[in-house]
């Protein structure tokens, strides 16, 4: 039993967790994502005195 354990931590130690994209994909998302949330914050900079 000790030995199914240990054998089934080594390969899972050998196997490590891999990201689905490059790294880069995902600074290149989130580069995106922040400058599509600024431009929307700045769309409304005026709204407050309009009024």
């Amino acid at each position: 039993m000790h030995s199914v354990l240990i054998a089934a931590a080594e390969e899972a130690a050998a196997h490590t967790n891999e990201l689905p994209f490059s790294p880069v994909v995902f600074g290149v998302g989130a580069f995106v994502g922040l400058t599509a949330m600024l431009l929307f914050t700045f769309a409304f900079r005026s709204v407050g005195t309009r009024h």
